[in-house]
């Protein structure tokens, strides 16, 4: 349970559509309008891809750091 690895977690659309699976009944459950639901459906989802977007964008930065290093050294020759 120590080695999730969140990063790779959050950006699973299988992640995701299992937690909108779990949020849908519960509000149907606790009565809430078939409108409510489907905007916390669609809040979620947007967050999902908010949160897969800048996850996203945090590892193809970091692994570019070390490329953008090589090429400013060869640059300096």
């Amino acid at each position: 349970m120590k080695n999730i690895n969140w990063a790779k977690k959050l950006t699973s659309r299988k992640f995701w559509a299992a937690v909108v699976g779990f949020v849908t009944p519960i509000m149907i459950a606790a009565g809430a309008t078939d409108n409510s639901v489907t905007q916390v459906t669609a809040i979620i989802m947007g967050g999902a891809t908010l949160i897969a977007y800048i996850i996203g964008e945090g590892m193809t930065d970091a692994a570019n750091v070390g490329n953008n290093v090589e090429v400013e050294i060869e640059e300096e020759q």
